[in-house]
């Protein structure tokens, strides 16, 4: 009963772990080099790709539309996601036992906010896409405002979903409370935070189900009439490949991971959930690095730009490269001329010397 009415705040990571029987690291050195290497990996590409996407969508006006600000927003919060992990990278293994409650409670809130905000922003493209295609038409008609709401409302409800754990729903006060694989959470909050992500999973996969059956029946009922325009019948195409494909990387890259963390809330003594902890949260990421080929890379539009944007980078270098080479060039030349003048001025002191 002492132990559930006193907090400990001041204590470090260590004493927490110690209390969920995490007496020693599971992991070797070996082992946590190669997901340090595997994650840098990642983390590179996500960050490259996901800058590209933003700074794509700002430089083209072709790309201002709800769905490509939508676009940015989610290639920002994944930006976010591989900035979380690169710290977690580096403060996890023997180094996370000697943090501090509220240096633990940053590295899980940074990571669970964006990984959060990840989630809602494919959930708000879903409805986004829903809109346009039950329209028809290949965008939405929702206002720069209703999109910057949008936008500020994903935020928002990332933001709270990683700073409830450091507002109060923990277990420092009660330590029969705390869970295996985040051993200041409470088990309630990982029940919670997993149940609701779960729940937005299935709501996007309906979602994604409607969109796809109303695309068969029209694509169906336009097949016969050739008049018809070519972007009619691309567009249905597209929106069903990107749909499985959407799908098909959501369920494989998060479902395990909730599904470890709902076993894991529920208090499951027999799953040893510390056994894929590492892996299940690098499967999360790999979600982040596939986002931005998804939504990004098969839009010839958009892979333009990209080439575009590349090829201004490369030029840049090579005028820079050739600007310093010239540079170099006439600074030399310079020092030729300076050089042949001071000559020819020495031959003719030399030569009225000889005369005088």
């Amino acid at each position: 009963m002492a132990s559930q009415n006193k907090c400990h705040h001041n204590e470090l990571m260590g004493f927490f772990y110690s209390n969920r029987n995490q007496t020693k690291d599971d992991w070797d050195s070996t082992q946590l080099i190669l997901v340090q290497c595997v994650g840098s990996i990642f983390c590179c590409f996500i960050l490259v790709s996901n800058a590209m996407v933003i700074a794509a969508v700002i430089t083209n006006r072709r790309f201002h539309y709800p769905f490509y600000y939508l676009l940015a927003n989610l290639a920002a919060s994944d930006f976010l996601a591989g900035i979380a992990y690169v710290y977690l990278m580096f403060n996890t293994g023997k180094v996370s036992r000697e943090l501090t409650v509220h240096g633990y409670f940053f590295r899980q809130g940074l990571l669970d906010t964006s990984l959060s905000a990840s989630l809602a922003n494919l959930l708000v493209i879903a409805l986004e896409r829903y809109i346009s295609v039950m329209n028809w038409k290949v965008h939405s008609n929702l206002t720069k405002r209703r999109v910057t709401l949008l936008i500020v409302l994903v935020w928002g409800i990332s933001i709270v979903m990683g700073a409830v754990p450091i507002l109060g729903w923990n277990c420092t006060c009660n330590l029969d409370l705390c869970s295996t694989l985040a051993p200041i959470f409470s088990r309630s909050y990982l029940i919670f935070w997993s149940v609701s992500n779960l729940v937005i999973f299935l709501i996007m996969v309906s979602i994604y189900l409607r969109i796809y059956a109303y695309v068969k029946k029209k694509t169906s009922v336009l097949t016969p009439h050739t008049s018809g325009s070519m972007n009619r019948k691309r567009t249905p195409i597209k929106l069903i490949k990107t749909v499985m494909t959407v799908l098909g990387a959501f369920v494989v890259c998060w479902t395990p991971g909730l599904v470890v963390l709902l076993l894991d809330g529920l208090n499951c003594e027999r799953c040893k959930v510390l056994k894929f902890k590492r892996w299940l949260l690098l499967l999360a990421v790999l979600n982040s690095v596939m986002n931005p080929i998804i939504y990004s890379y098969k839009d010839k539009e958009m892979w333009i730009t990209f080439k575009n944007m590349l090829r201004c980078v490369f030029d840049g270098t090579r005028r820079q490269r050739s600007s310093r080479a010239n540079a170099r060039s006439i600074s030399s030349g310079h020092e030729m001329g300076n050089s042949l003048r001071v000559s020819d001025d020495n031959k003719a002191s030399t030569q009225e010397m000889l005369k005088s």
